[in-house]
């Protein structure tokens, strides 16, 4: 896909996201910071930054952890990915909604993320409750992935079709 035609199916991607009651009801929406092959959140996090507590994953380790964001606290960190700076993380139970990327998805939510199992082990934590939608490409679509035990569906699948 050209830049052009991946920031246009990111707009109707995130305009969906944005239309649906879950995101509507949320006040706590977890995102990611998008890389190159992924879904664009820049526009997405930049429109709705005054209107929802937007937070953002950092990798700490092995771990991953939520923290709000803020244009001016932002760093390049693992994997090269842009992460918040913060002290204090956003606890699993406060979030509302998740944006979850992945490599692949199917149309019943279950995904192929990168092989870190980041978002698995955040997704299956005591207490996290959020609604999650993966977003993709039309071309980041499968009928079917291989899958561990220890994989966590989404709720929703939302592509750019």
């Amino acid at each position: 896909m050209s830049a052009e035609e991946k920031s246009a199916a990111s707009r109707r991607i995130f305009g969906q996201v944005a239309a649906s009651d879950e995101f509507r009801r949320a006040e706590v929406v977890a995102v990611y910071a998008s890389l190159a092959d992924e879904p664009q959140t820049a526009e997405f996090i930049s429109e709705w930054q005054g209107c929802k507590r937007i937070v953002l994953p950092r990798v700490e380790g092995d771990v991953m952890r939520f923290y709000d964001y803020a244009p001016e606290r932002m760093r390049k960190g693992a994997f090269g990915i842009s992460e918040p700076v913060g002290d204090v993380p956003c606890p699993p139970e406060n979030i509302d909604f998740m944006v979850v990327p992945a490599v692949a998805f199917t149309r019943a939510g279950e995904r192929l993320g990168r092989g870190r199992g980041f978002y698995d082990r955040y997704l299956s934590q005591a207490g996290f409750r959020a609604y999650t939608v993966g977003v993709c490409f039309n071309v980041q679509l499968a009928d079917e992935l291989p899958s561990e035990p220890f994989d966590v569906a989404v709720g929703k699948v939302i592509s750019d079709s």
